[in-house]
């Protein structure tokens, strides 16, 4: 009575065979090691304008070079120079640090997300110094 189909489904996708997918793992290492780089462009940043916290900064800058290269497979992040004294021009610390303390916070929630437990202590840590800094340069806003 029906004559059997011979051609393939229009449901089906041509060609998923040949496409590479990621595993859920590899798409948070990405998404991780975006984030840690962020974070470490906005403390290469903080480096150049607050050199009273150059060496604690330093620090935290290798951690996060070294995290990245490791969720990268190796690939040393692509790092620009640190120019040193703002001299008031450009971004107010401040605001730089509330915007490191966000990048943290999205790294942490992936971080925990995939288990990495180094990528969550690094975020977290991080995202303590810069509230701390935040609450010392702009005490009227952390007050409310």
């Amino acid at each position: 009575m029906y004559e059997p189909i011979r051609t393939k489904s229009v449901h089906t996708m041509a060609g998923t065979a040949d496409f590479p997918h990621r595993s859920r793992e590899e798409e948070l290492d990405i998404q991780l090691a975006g984030h840690l780089a962020a974070l470490l462009a906005v403390t290469d940043e903080l480096r150049g304008l607050e050199p009273s916290a150059s060496a604690e900064l330093d620090a935290a800058a290798e951690r996060l070079a070294e995290q990245v290269t490791r969720l990268r497979g190796g690939r040393p992040p692509v790092r620009a120079g640190v120019a040193v004294g703002g001299g008031g021009r450009g971004p107010v610390p401040a605001g730089l640090h509330q915007r490191a303390h966000a990048l943290a916070g999205r790294a942490l929630v992936v971080a925990a997300s995939r288990a990495d437990t180094a990528g969550a202590i690094l975020a977290a840590q991080r995202m303590d110094v810069h509230a701390a800094a935040v609450a010392v340069t702009e005490p009227a806003l952390t007050a409310h």
